[in-house]
């Protein structure tokens, strides 16, 4: 493609050593960010990231055949007959040189963005199925897997790069996808990984205490949300959850068509718990076109506002009020998103709540369902090199809402486990300590839990969901939560 192009849409200066150096003539064969992937007719684009500085390579990008360099910081050294393209923000015009190369995929389909702290895997693989359910084509873009219809395409980050991210799009509108449903990770706003796209539609899940390791304050994280909504064209809509506080804060001078949802309040999509048991929920829901019941085996309320948002977004997009709740009474959790196992008449539940909202929501709905004859057993820990503050917080959550705590290992990642422990522990009272069983190796955990349970009991593992591995000392060791504790409840 002629660099001319993929510049469409950035503000730039272009600097070039020799008379024949031209931007209008020049071709561009890839355009990346990681020196490693460097080869003749490359873009390389020079970004200042969170560990590394791109600028550093550039010498290096240019020896392995780069002939055109984005950056921020224009080097000493300028070869003759190489490009440098001088940028204010460097993450900013990734986004939208990748849009630029694969076609500006965003706007030939129908992409709808969710963020907020707990909810989006959930929400994004159920509308996901709810397309596919329909017949419809349809892309995935989430924690747990990549989608392009039923086709699995390993995730590697809640929202990939930006020029991964553009790839798979493309690949999604070759394969003739309409949709595209996407968790979008404050992690990604925050660094322009989605700068050029163009959202169709954007969902507000809610927001609680999690990843200030990175945005240092609640302040920035729900800055980090809201810019999603900034970006909306006026022909988006914008779906919020205004029984958060922060849902009406989310689109405040929002362009785009506003429509709340709500468990508790009058909104433009109301949902009413008629019924919950813990096989599932019925559920009323109150919208422009009337009030409908329906039944759900989502179990809890968390799942009650996750349902209403996807079925609001359905709605949204046109679909038919009975035949979207017809295909969502049959959808179920997304994997390691209270996720049963049954053994010996032992239930276990694993979920991937890993923030102190998520665990006590997922603990709430355990209570409101069991009865007074069966213990709750709780196994969590909380990951290493993350947000230590929520630490105390997810072990006091876990000691005031159960029978048995039995605090373990997460992701120690290169962390030591014990002191993770040691953090988590410094929310316990004397005698809450006194009652806690501290298990540093999480298969040993999980086995305690099961040993410890009677008949009728139940069982929540907490904290790694749908993850197939633990992460220790920089290493991924294969562990899935649902193989060991199936194994133990069913030997």
């Amino acid at each position: 493609m002629k660099l001319t192009d993929i510049l469409k849409g950035i503000e730039y200066t272009a600097y070039c050593a020799g008379s024949s150096c031209t931007a209008d003539s020049r071709e561009v064969e890839i355009v990346t960010f990681d020196s490693r992937k460097v080869c003749s007719g490359t873009m390389f684009v020079a970004q200042k990231g969170v560990h590394v500085d791109g600028h550093n390579y550039i010498s290096m990008a240019i020896e392995k055949g780069a002939t055109v360099i984005v950056c921020q910081d224009l080097p000493a050294e300028q070869p003759e007959g190489v490009i440098f393209i001088q940028v204010e923000n460097s993450d900013i015009a990734l986004g939208i040189a990748a849009g630029n190369f694969y076609g500006n995929p965003s706007r030939k389909l129908q992409l709808i963005g969710i963020t907020g702290t707990n909810g989006k895997t959930t929400t994004v693989t159920l509308l996901h199925r709810m397309m596919r359910d329909m017949g419809i084509s349809a892309g995935l873009i989430s924690t747990i897997v990549n989608r392009i219809d039923d086709e699995e395409i390993a995730a590697t980050h809640t929202t990939p790069d930006a020029v991964e991210l553009n790839s798979l799009l493309a690949k999604m509108v070759d394969h003739g996808c309409e949709y595209c449903f996407m968790e979008v990770s404050s992690h990604a706003i925050v660094q322009n990984r989605i700068a050029g796209l163009k959202y169709a539609g954007a969902i507000f899940s809610n927001i609680t205490h999690d990843h200030l390791d990175f945005h240092k304050t609640m302040a920035n994280y729900i800055a980090a949300k809201k810019a999603l909504f900034d970006s909306l064209s006026s022909d988006a809509f914008a779906l919020t959850n205004i029984d958060d506080k922060n849902g009406r804060v989310m689109v405040q001078n929002c362009k785009a068509r506003i429509k709340t949802y709500s468990l508790q309040t009058v909104a433009d999509f109301r949902c009413k718990i008629l019924e919950s048991t813990i096989h599932g929920q019925h559920l009323e829901l109150s919208s422009a076109d009337g009030k409908r019941e329906f039944w759900t085996p989502l179990v809890g309320r968390f799942n009650a506002y996750n349902i209403t948002a996807i079925v609001a977004t359905a709605l949204l997009c046109g679909f038919d009020t009975d035949e979207t709740l017809r295909v969502a009474s049959k959808l179920y959790a997304a994997p390691g998103r209270f996720q049963y196992l049954h053994g010996r008449g032992i239930t276990a539940i694993v979920d991937y709540a890993h923030t102190p909202d998520a665990l006590q929501n997922v603990i709430d709905t355990i209570n409101e369902v069991r009865s007074a004859s069966q213990n709750l057993i709780v196994v969590v820990g909380c990951g290493g090199d993350r947000d230590p503050l929520k630490r105390p917080i997810m072990a006091r959550i876990g000691a005031e809402n159960c029978d048995h705590l039995i605090l373990t290992s997460d992701n120690p990642r290169t962390e030591n486990p014990d002191t993770i422990l040691n953090q988590m522990e410094a929310g316990l009272t004397p005698e809450q300590r006194s009652n806690t069983v501290r298990i540093t190796d999480r298969r040993q955990a999980i086995k305690t839990a099961v040993m410890i349970a009677h008949e009728g009991d139940i069982i929540l593992i907490a904290g790694k969901g749908h993850e197939t591995y633990q992460e220790v000392n920089g290493v991924k060791h294969h562990f899935d939560d649902r193989e060991e504790v199936n194994k133990l409840l069913n030997n």
